[in-house]
Parts: structure tokens; C-alpha cells; sequence
């Protein structure tokens, strides 16, 4: 306990608090860094075999965003409640909340498998180009079996950074990274005498890169001995009021998540409507955006975390010195993020694809895709820290709003109406980013007005 009294602190200042969230989240920030280079290299390596592929890629990867960002918002429940435990030093219950959330995140995934396994059945009416769907359909098939994989995964990665062990799944996940990198180079163009498989040789990759993790990931917490105060909980049953109190706590950031990854889905298919030109250009710039997205949620998960720590023992100033502590470093990372996309994004939309129309389309989203990143670095911020208190049921009312209320009805008009495309698709996210920017926050100050502890019991 004085181990977990010396980390938590009493009151910290602001310089302490900075220095908490940076050794939190830098490998939190090297996990992204290096899953943004792979989703660099995946995208790099499909355009490379062909701007279809690259088309069909963008289209089933973020027909999908939704269901896996909303089995990771499920499984991210789990954070607050295990980082409120830990503060308290329950370790039994916290291997006991593990193994529930084990099982309701498994049985999420079967749902969404189902779901969108029914789905495959209507990939042709959605208004995509003809020819895509030769491509389109296996690798949805594919990216579909990887669902489940994520049941595991996700909530084991979840307990780690929960009990403030952000280095494991550091490491775990660059390993994978590296194997998905030569999975894709082996079977995307059939090198050391494997088949080449273009699309459906970079789906293979991943699926096989996702077991890997999800394998790892669940063998350190059966055998780490760090790992070791929490098996004895991890063996019981569920303790009195463990499902209702992570399913309170887990469907409210699951929502937030599925909506909020529904508007950049919804681009994705409205660009789609104009082309494999629009919808490949589309997909090159939102790869290059999650240069700025990954980074700022390295540092919020790790708001999420100490916010989560320091609710355990109601320490309200605490939560609000962490909280501000985080977002200036969002800004500040938001600030590098925007100067790189402005001083070498045309050289990066070089790297994806040859095609001189795809580029050109590409170039048109630069500005407005650094328009969002200061809105996205401050929402991003706030969500996570009303996510550290357990106090999550606003955000479902807060997503709707700016998301669907306002995202799709502006992106809609600005690329349909007015006719501008990607590029009006995406100036409708600056939109939709300022709103929930605005209302987090508020919601946030408005949480720390109310005694904490009891949220997390």
C-alpha cells in the first residue's frame, strides 16, 4: 500500500502531474507511434498493389471502425474501475471485475459477429463502385473473423493499463506490429515463395497479428508475477454487483465510441459515392490524421488512468491539476501534429499511392484535416477524464449530439449539397469536434462539483 500511497500522492502540483501522465503515457505513445507505422506501411503496401485495393481497403476498414472501436470502448469500462481499485489496493476484486469483463466482452463480440456477419449480405447496396466488390468481399470476411479475437484482448489490455502497467502492452503490440509488417510484404505480393494475395494477404496478416496479441496479452496475466495479487480473483466468480457495475460503466463508453467512429464510417461511404478516386484519397488522409489522433490518445488514456487512481480516493483536485496537466500536452501535440501535415503532406501522399488523382484529391483534405486537430486534442481529453471518474452516462447524450445531430447533417450539405466531396466531409468533422470539445468539458467541470469515491465502489 505505501508503494501505491507514494505513486498516487495527495494533492499534486501541476509539474508532478506532467510528469505522472508522461511516464504513463509514453508507452501508450510508442504503442500508437508504432501502430500508426503500420497502418502506414498496410496502407502504403495495398496502394502500391493498386488504387481498387486501396478503394476496398478504406471501404471495409471503416465499415468496421465502429464495431471495433466499440468493442474497445467496452472493454475501456474496465479502466476506471480496476484504476479505482488498484488506488484502493483491492487487487482480488480487481482480478474478479477482469474475468467479467473477459465474459461480456466476449459475448459482445458474438453479437457484433452476427451483426456484421449479416451485413456481408447487403455490401452491394450500399453505393459503392461495382468493381470494388470482387475485392471488397473476402477481405470483409477476413476482417470479420478478428472480431472475436478482440473479446480477449481488449479487456486483458484494458486491466494492464488499469493497474497503471502501460509498458506490457507496449511491447506486445510493436511485436505484433512487426510481424503484421512482414505478413503484409510475404503475402500482399507473394515474396519467399508465398502466395500472393494483394487485399486479402494484408487481412491474413492481421488476423494473424491480432491472435498473436490477444495470445500474449492474456499469457502475461496468467503468468507474470506482476500479475500474480490478481489470479486469485481471476479464478473466483464474479463479486456481488461486479456485471451491473461494469455494464453501467462500459455500455455509456461504448456508445460514446460507436457513435463517434459512426461519423468518420459515414465519410468513408458518402466519399465512396464519388468514387474510388474520392474514397482512396479519403483513406490516405485519414491515415496520415491518425499521426495527430494516436498521439493524442496516448495521453489521454493516460488522463484516464490517473484520473481513475485519484477518484479512488475522491482526490478532486487532484483529477482537476491531471486534467488540465493533459490537456496542454494534447495541445502541444496537436500543434506538432498540424505543422507536419502542413510541411510535409504532400510529400507523405506520395508514399501511398502512385495515382496522380488520388494525390490530387488528397492534397484538397490537408487544410481542413488541420482545422480538427486542436478540437480533436481537447474532446479527446475531456472524454477521457469523465471516463476516469465513472461518471459516463453524459457522453451517450453529449456523441449524439455532436456526432449525428450535427456531424452527419453538415457533412451531408457540405458534401452532397454543396457538392464538395471529401473535402466537405471532412470540414464537417471540425464541426462535430467543436461541439463535443465544448460539451466534455462542461460536463467534466460539472462532475468534479460531486463527491467521487462512491462511483468507483
Amino acid at each position: 500500500m505505501n508503494s501505491i500511497s507514494g505513486f498516487l500522492g495527495s494533492r499534486p502540483d501541476y509539474r508532478q502531474a506532467v510528469y505522472t501522465l508522461v511516464r504513463l503515457g509514453l508507452p501508450v505513445l510508442v504503442t500508437q507511434l508504432g501502430s500508426i507505422v503500420v497502418s502506414m506501411a498496410d496502407t502504403m503496401m495495398v496502394g502500391d498493389y493498386g488504387t481498387p485495393e486501396l478503394a476496398s481497403a478504406a471501404f471495409v476498414n471503416n465499415l468496421f471502425m465502429v464495431p471495433i472501436v466499440m468493442q474497445m470502448g467496452f472493454a475501456g469500462g474496465l479502466t476506471p474501475l480496476v484504476g479505482a481499485l488498484y488506488g484502493r489496493g483491492k487487487f482480488v476484486e480487481a482480478g474478479q471485475l477482469l474475468r467479467t469483463g473477459i465474459r461480456l466482452n466476449m459475448i459482445l463480440a458474438l453479437l457484433i459477429l452476427l451483426v456484421m456477419g449479416s451485413v456481408y449480405f447487403f455490401l452491394d447496396k450500399m453505393g459503392q463502385p461495382s468493381e470494388l466488390l470482387p475485392l471488397i468481399r473476402p477481405y470483409y470476411l477476413i476482417v470479420l473473423g478478428s472480431v472475436v479475437i478482440g473479446g480477449l484482448f481488449f479487456p486483458c489490455m484494458q486491466m494492464a493499463m488499469g493497474v497503471t502497467d502501460t509498458t506490457t502492452p507496449m511491447i506486445i503490440i510493436v511485436v505484433c506490429n512487426v510481424q503484421n509488417v512482414i505478413g503484409n510484404y510475404l503475402l500482399i505480393f507473394g515474396h519467399a515463395g508465398c502466395p500472393e494475395l494483394g487485399l486479402a494477404g494484408a487481412g491474413l496478416s492481421t488476423l494473424l497479428a491480432r491472435i498473436t496479441c490477444a495470445a500474449a496479452m492474456f499469457g502475461v496475466i496468467l503468468v507474470h508475477k506482476r500479475y500474480r495479487p490478481y489470479r486469485p480473483g481471476l479464478r473466483q466468480g464474479a463479486a456481488p454487483g461486479q456485471w451491473r457495475q461494469l455494464t453501467g460503466t462500459s455500455v455509456p463508453v461504448m456508445i460514446q465510441a460507436g457513435i463517434e467512429a459512426s461519423l468518420w464510417s459515414m465519410g468513408a461511404i458518402v466519399c465512396g459515392w464519388y468514387g474510388k478516386e474520392q474514397l482512396a484519397a479519403y483513406q490516405v488522409v485519414l491515415v496520415i490524421g491518425q499521426l495527430g489522433f494516436m498521439t493524442y490518445m496516448s495521453f489521454a488514456t493516460a488522463t484516464s488512468i490517473r484520473v481513475a487512481n485519484l477518484t479512488g480516493v475522491d482526490d478532486r483536485a487532484g483529477i482537476r491539476i491531471t486534467a488540465l496537466a493533459g490537456l496542454h500536452l494534447n495541445l502541444a501535440l496537436a500543434t506538432a501534429a498540424s505543422l507536419t501535415f502542413l510541411l510535409t503532406g504532400r510529400t507523405l501522399l506520395g508514399f501511398f499511392s502512385e495515382d496522380s488523382s488520388v494525390v490530387s484529391v488528397a492534397l484538397g483534405l490537408i487544410i481542413p484535416l488541420v482545422l480538427y486537430q486542436f478540437a480533436d486534442a481537447v474532446q479527446m481529453t475531456y472524454v477521457n477524464a469523465l471516463r476516469g471518474t465513472s461518471r459516463v452516462k453524459p457522453l451517450i447524450a453529449i456523441s449524439v449530439v455532436s456526432y449525428i445531430v450535427i456531424g452527419i447533417p453538415v457533412m451531408l450539405l457540405l458534401a452532397s449539397v454543396l457538392q464538395m466531396y471529401s473535402v466537405g466531409v471532412y470540414y464537417s468533422f471540425s464541426a462535430a469536434l467543436l461541439v463535443a470539445a465544448w460539451l466534455y468539458r462542461r460536463s467534466f467541470r460539472k462532475v468534479l462539483r460531486q463527491p467521487l469515491a462512491a462511483t468507483s465502489e
